[in-house]
């Protein structure tokens, strides 16, 4: 099975990624890469994608990793109805009454 998924290069603290299609079961930075459909600068947070080829990956298959699937909506490429999106998770607070913000002022 084929997977879309980010692959680091660039320097040392100044990460740039690919988004590749790769084998599922490889390792990102090493293995046989299918095909490159684009690059993304997290910095920038500038992505170029070719959207004909990630199309066709799609359309055959290739399950996109959570944040290639918002990468590939932000370009215009259609997803498939089987693609998962990525949700919000909400941070559930534990102690909401011992925040500071919700004591009451105590006059001293």
């Amino acid at each position: 099975m084929l997977a879309i998924r980010l692959q680091r290069v660039g320097r040392k603290g100044f990460a740039t990624y690919r988004i590749s299609v790769q084998e599922s079961q490889r390792h990102p930075s090493s293995g046989r890469v299918v095909a490159f459909v684009g690059s993304y600068n997290p910095h920038t947070k500038e992505a170029t994608v070719q959207t004909e080829l990630a199309q066709k990956y799609l359309d055959n298959g290739a399950q996109p990793s959570p944040r290639v699937v918002k990468l590939l909506e932000k370009a215009g490429v259609t997803m498939p109805s089987w693609v998962k999106k990525a949700t919000v998770k909400s941070k559930a607070i534990r102690h909401a009454d011992k925040l500071r913000k919700n004591q009451t002022v105590e006059a001293a």
